[in-house]
């Protein structure tokens, strides 16, 4: 009987499959290349950070959660705007007919932009001051203006501003003999207007120093000795936006001039640094003198405040060259991203409850971790677990005599890294040391051009990148002279080596001795230390080469598998789905009837859910307490189950322009536990997960009527330690 309803089922999926041909689709300028089944990159993106908003608006969250989503939210929109508005800008103003994968020309693009983020603006500065900021004062955090304090805590405020901030202030005048100042990116600003009672009115600009707190805090018990800006002792805390205490100082800028106003603004820049690689002699110097001239960028943003009369803000406009598109007014705090200083604040009521990530007893502190990983594939999952292992695993490499080499990837590894202490140990050790030091990393080429100095110095091989493209894999190959022979040892990761974003971001990493993916990392630094023209790979997907096509050859394989027996099904977990090869592979795969679950954190340009093109295909993300960052690709391929994890997401950038490498997950242990206990957990989450609509919208899943709740990174918190890997 079963047999016969086995025969049945594949009957009729044979049957679905010839009734929906792909052939018609395949056509490059067929019904796929409809614009209208793409979501824009751009408009993604900011769904994506209107989650993060939401998340501030969250009134289950611990208050100064809270806090911290509204200033993630203010920092990711000044990256946005940095990187992706500049470059829409530029190709507006070049008149450009470039297109968007949804179809539309960069002035649409900014259009649309401006559109959805307004009403984003209006809803964040809502959350700050109807919201956040009343109820941080019932709990003892008070963020006042400088006009409704007392006058004693003026007092106190007017002295410290007259001992501490006014040597440092810089005010510049804008008259036919003052030409009007270059004023930086993301800096905080004064227009300042003063009349002298002969000459009348004149304009001066002021930058607020980043030498201080954005909040100035006023002690409790005040004198002079007290700690202005400490944020760590107990008990209630007043604090003031410091614009506002050197607005209300200014007579002492302006001696015999009376001050008519103070109105504080914000510029973002053109940070996207061009960097000609191929035609620069010196790579290190060209980044630095690119850097530079990150600070010069034209500007792609103003905020004023609603405070600022026309005529100032037409000459602000006027001179530092701004599209009035591009100028945003409000009534709130700027620069939201500083109100992280207040998570500073020591009140661990008012925050998520503190965690120590689990060390694995088996990787414990004098283990001989090579041994260990000569037993068998180890995982850890950060920041559940401790990112310590991996710290150790490069020390003891370091001081092991039978190590011959260590090679590394360094992307984002943070100031003070253990990391570099270790490889530079390994240099004093006499051991052969490389490191490729990726000097593009945007936001973290000056830290990444301090640490290859100091690893040159020690005689570490450094190496700056490829020319053209930057390393974004993240490997570590320890070359080991053992009984047998030369042993490879290779920690290959999600994410970058960096123990402070390893609390924060969820990353998996393997150990591994497989001989042959040690010999595929061995050839891959090859390539990247020196010369080589390899694409292929023996266990690896490395990209640029052959990762996509070997994605593409996998989704077609299920594709042949579902129409055989029916059960083809594809997981894809990863930050961003914008390659529209991929998309169509992806649609096809779905027109086949292939069930697809794809849970996509930020950008995805592929819509689920459309009759006939994507209906077997669900996405979902999820936005919590720590940013979702590992990349899984799972193919059931009919129980033979593969598996890859890695580095790169599914962008042409990283496909076509990056160093990227998808690993495979061997050890069928392994691959079971990061399926059922990671994969899968998520896949069920019904509380921190949104569910992505045809028409591009995200709605948030809620559990129905007597369904288990499942927060997924609560249940990967509360199980931390007792999985029994």
């Amino acid at each position: 009987m079963k047999k016969e309803k086995k025969l049945k089922t594949e009957k009729s999926c044979k049957t679905a499959a010839r009734k929906k041909p792909r052939a018609q689709h395949r056509n490059g300028n067929g019904l796929l290349d409809d614009p209208k089944l793409y979501i824009n990159r751009e408009l993604s993106w900011l769904k994506f950070n209107s989650k993060v908003l939401e998340e501030a608006l969250d009134t289950s969250q611990p208050l100064l959660e809270r806090v911290k989503f509204l200033s993630i939210f203010g920092s990711n929109l000044d990256e946005f705007f940095m990187i992706r508005v500049s470059g829409l800008r530029d190709l507006f103003a070049s008149n450009s007919q470039e297109r968007s994968i949804d179809g539309k020309l960069p002035g649409e693009q900014l259009q649309e932009i401006r559109k959805m983020l307004l009403p984003l603006l209006e809803s964040r500065d809502k959350c700050w001051e109807d919201d956040l900021k009343p109820k941080l004062a019932s709990q003892g955090i008070s963020v006042l203006s400088y006009e409704s304090l007392k006058k004693s805590d003026k007092d106190y405020l007017r002295n410290y501003f007259k001992r501490e901030i006014f040597p440092v202030l810089t005010p510049l005048a804008f008259d036919p003999t003052h030409p009007f100042p270059h004023i930086s990116s993301l800096s905080l600003n004064l227009a300042v207007s003063v009349q002298e009672q002969k000459k009348g009115e004149h304009f001066a600009w002021l930058k607020v120093p980043d030498l201080f707190p954005r909040f100035a805090e006023i002690p409790e018990t005040k004198n002079e000795d007290a700690e202005f800006e400490s944020l760590t002792r107990p008990g209630l805390h007043t604090l003031v936006p410091i614009e506002e205490v050197i607005a209300a100082n200014l007579d002492m800028l302006f001696p015999g001039l009376k001050v008519t106003g103070a109105y504080p603004f914000r510029i973002t820049r053109d940070a996207d640094i061009e960097i000609e690689d191929d035609e620069a002699s010196d790579l290190l110097t060209t980044v630095e003198e690119g850097l530079d001239a990150r600070h010069f960028g034209i500007a792609v943003k103003l905020e004023v405040n609603d405070t600022m009369p026309s005529k100032i803000k037409d000459v602000l406009i006027r001179n530092i060259k701004v599209e009035p598109y591009l100028v945003f007014v409000t009534s709130s705090l700027m620069g939201t991203r500083d109100l992280m200083q207040l998570t500073k604040i020591s009140r661990p009521d008012l925050k998520d409850h503190y965690y120590v990530p689990y060390h694995p007893r088996s990787l414990s502190s004098g283990t001989d971790i090579f041994s260990r990983i000569r037993s068998r594939d180890i995982i850890l999952y950060h920041p559940y677990e401790s990112f310590t292992p991996v710290v150790d695993f490069i020390r003891q490499a370091a001081k092991d005599p039978q190590v011959l080499a260590i090679k590394l990837t360094l992307y984002r590894t943070g100031i003070n890294s253990p990391i570099y202490d270790a490889l530079m140990d390994a240099r004093e050790e006499g051991k052969q040391v490389a490191a490729l030091v990726e000097l593009k990393a945007r936001f973290d080429e000056e830290t990444n051009i301090q640490w290859a100095r100091a690893l040159e110095k020690e005689g570490v091989h450094v190496v700056y990148g490829i020319v053209g493209m930057k390393v974004h894999a993240k490997l570590c190959l320890v070359v080991r002279r053992e009984k047998n022979g030369i042993v490879r040892y290779v920690h290959m990761s999600t994410g970058n080596y960096n123990t402070v974003t390893s609390r924060i971001y969820t990353d998996i990493g393997l150990f591994t001795c497989n001989p042959v993916i040690g010999e595929d990392v061995s050839d891959l630094f090859n390539s990247l230390t020196g010369y080589s023209t390899k694409s292929d790979y023996r266990r690896l997907l490395v990209a640029p080469g052959s990762m996509r096509k070997e994605i593409l050859k996998r989704i077609e394989r299920e594709i042949e598998r579902h129409q055989k027996k029916c059960d083809g099904y594809i997981a894809f977990k990863m930050n961003s789905l914008v390659d529209k090869k991929i998309i169509h592979a992806l649609y096809h795969a779905s027109q086949a009837g292939v069930k697809i679950d794809l849970q996509i954190r930020g950008i995805c340009c592929l819509k689920p859910g459309i009759p006939g093109i994507s209906e077997n295909i669900t996405v979902t993300s999820i936005v919590g307490r720590f940013l979702e960052h590992a990349r899984i690709l799972y193919f059931r391929n009919g129980g033979k189950d593969e598996m890859f994890l890695g580095s790169a997401d599914m962008m042409p950038r990283n496909l076509d322009r990056r160093v990227e490498i998808m690993f495979p997950i061997i050890d069928e242990r392994v691959k079971s536990f990061i399926y059922e206990k990671i994969l899968l957990v998520h896949l069920k989450d019904n509380v921190k997960a949104r569910l992505l609509t045809p028409e591009g919208e995200y709605v948030r899943i809620v559990a129905a009527d007597g369904e288990e709740l499942i927060n997924s990174q609560q249940i990967l918190l509360d199980k931390r330690g007792a999985w029994g890997k």
